[in-house]
């Protein structure tokens, strides 16, 4: 009985091995290895068995509570696979987040939207590790155009429940306070002895009032982390860096022979707006190397200047004065305004009481160290127009009681330009409501400097409607990685964009984290800009080193291609997006 078992197992055996071909791929591995006589044969018949193994599929998702950079909470989403009938961590994802409260917030909404957050990180944590969790198992980590499927019908699931929470709690609300009362609604009386008729003239208020901020639905991370980790974790299985990755998924599995390096946005001063100093045109001085260098000799060459901006802050002496004290060739003897922190954006924190004091202390700062603006390095502002509103004028507060409407707004960026043209980008120079002035200040500058929209491109899913981008005439778009935003998402966005001749910047935000993974999604999607903030702290200082060892892996490969930098003139109507170039090519040595 025993014997007969055993010849039966055999058989059993043989043919389960036969049909899996075993016997025949052992004696081409066998054959294949021997006449190089490998130092370590049993690695080297593991290496040559793992291409019949099965693909890595997720088996595990796990989503935890974990603090960003400034010490706030965040999400982390861990991915895990099954390999080769084994459970192996794959790789993980920390988010980074935006926080749309105001410098000069008061402090019970300051604490209440750390409240909110610790909240919606709470959600994002259940989401990864429960629902999440169960519908991406036995997923292909490489299929992300599923995954984000997934994520999407998820999501927009969420959406249609809260919905029915807020019309139910709405119609229990109302039976609580009744019908209204029939006094509520009557004409009010016109008070004994006044006239009817009388004409009031009211000021008409030109501006737009703010569109109202998007909600951003708790919980939402869980979304955005999940699918940059399958992201990192179909780079990884498929032995790939993620920005290669990232590129075969947007140009469909069609490897690129060259990629192209986004040039850095380099922070080098955050002005704060709250600050006792006049200037509140100026939210960050961003210095912008030119293209002609390698990436390496563009930071050295920012570090440089930003250490000589320090030396003049702290050294006691004369500095840029007013604009009048300028025209009289004089110096304003007196201190240096404060060097007060390093901001959470990685730069100096420092006021200034008029925009020329600030562009005249870069130039003398570029002038000391043998460097001139406008040749050897080139400025953007970011103007966060949107903080600059005062509603009740319908102006923007440029300087503390100065006060511009949008039209006074264009006119004065047009003479900015025309007076410092070094400076070849300016985000948010107008909030997003000022489309027809949008469209204005393109008309007039666009031949010369970029026109970027930040804050208007905040919430990703509202940009897209159709194929066509639902935003104010600009040069281009700063996107950020946040909240529900998907890596499809941003493949079919920079698409558009690509499509329109629109700039792609991919943004750092508010409120980043030591996860490296936006320098590969940018160099991966084309981006033309990768705005980091600035080189003082860890979590960003991170992106930039990793920018340094993508471009050096590029260079090694021999598929480094050249950035250039070309303007869009809108005021070209019988060719409209027309291309322009906007640095000096390079000069032979």
């Amino acid at each position: 009985m025993e014997a007969s078992e055993r010849r039966r197992l055999r058989r059993e055996a043989a043919e389960y091995y036969r049909g899996h071909r075993v016997p025949e791929r052992m004696e081409d591995a066998l054959n294949a290895l021997f006449p190089l006589h490998p130092e370590d044969l049993y690695g080297e018949l593991a290496n040559y068995f793992s291409k019949f193994s099965k693909a890595p599929v997720i088996c595990k998702l796990v989503g935890r509570k974990v603090l960003d950079g400034v010490g706030q909470p965040t999400l982390e989403v861990e991915i895990y696979c099954t390999v080769k009938n084994y459970e192996k961590r794959i790789c993980s994802t920390v988010m980074a987040t935006h926080s749309q409260i105001p410098e000069n917030a008061l402090p019970e909404t300051i604490e209440a939207d750390e409240k909110e957050r610790n909240d919606s990180v709470h959600t994002a944590v259940e989401w990864v590790n429960e629902a999440l969790n169960t519908m991406l198992r036995d997923l292909d980590p490489t299929d992300q155009c599923q995954a984000d499927k997934i994520l999407g019908e998820y999501f927009a699931n969420k959406i249609e429940e809260k919905k029915e929470i807020e019309k139910e709690e709405e119609e229990a609300a109302k039976v609580t306070r009744g019908p209204p009362s029939s006094h509520s609604t009557s004409t009010p009386k016109q008070k004994k002895g006044g006239k009817s008729g009388k004409k009031v003239s009211v000021e008409v208020n030109p501006s737009p009032p703010a569109e109202p901020a998007e909600p951003v639905l708790r919980g939402s991370l869980a979304i955005g982390g999940t699918s940059l980790a399958i992201a990192k974790a179909g780079a990884t299985v498929s032995h790939v860096p993620l920005y290669l990755h990232t590129a075969l998924l947007k140009h469909n599995q069609e490897s690129p022979k060259e990629m192209t390096l986004p040039l850095p946005m380099v922070t080098v001063l955050n002005c704060e707006k709250n600050s006792p100093t006049k200037l509140k045109l100026v939210k960050e001085v961003i210095l912008i190397p030119p293209v002609e260098l390698s990436l390496q000799q563009g930071i050295e060459r920012v570090l440089d200047i930003q250490k000589e901006i320090t030396r003049m802050l702290e050294s006691p002496g004369k500095r840029p004065g007013s604009q009048a004290d300028s025209r009289k060739g004089k110096a304003q003897k007196a201190p240096p305004p404060p060097l007060k922190r390093i901001s959470h954006l990685g730069c100096l924190t420092i006021g200034y009481d008029s925009l020329e004091q600030l562009l005249l202390q870069l130039q003398r700062a570029c002038n000391n160290i043998g460097l001139e603006l406008g040749t050897d390095m080139y400025l953007a502002i970011n103007c966060a127009a949107h903080e600059l509103m005062d509603y009740g004028k319908g102006k923007y507060q440029i300087l503390t009681g100065t006060f511009k409407s949008p039209d006074e707004m264009v006119a004065m960026y047009v003479e900015m330009i025309n007076k410092f043209p070094f400076i070849i980008a300016l985000i948010d120079p107008l909030r997003k409501e000022d489309r027809e002035q949008w469209s204005s200040i393109c008309c007039a500058l666009g031949s010369k400097c970029y026109l970027i929209a930040e804050e208007a491109a905040t919430q990703i899913s509202k940009l897209k409607t159709d194929q066509d981008i639902n935003i104010a005439t600009c040069s281009g778009v700063v996107l950020k990685y946040i909240n529900q935003t998907k890596v499809s998402d941003l493949i079919e966005l920079t698409g558009i964009l690509d499509g329109q001749r629109r700039v792609t910047i991919l943004g750092s935000p508010d409120r980043e984290s030591s996860d490296e993974s936006l320098v590969d999604l940018a160099v991966g999607l084309g981006a033309r800009f990768l705005k980091l903030g600035g080189l003082s702290r860890g979590e960003r200082v991170a992106k930039y080193n990793r920018l340094l060892a993508v471009e050096e892996e590029l260079a090694a490969n021999g598929a480094l291609r050249e950035a250039k930098l070309e303007f869009v003139d809108f005021a070209e109507e019988s060719q409209p997006g027309q291309l322009r170039n906007v640095l000096p090519a390079p000069q032979q040595a």
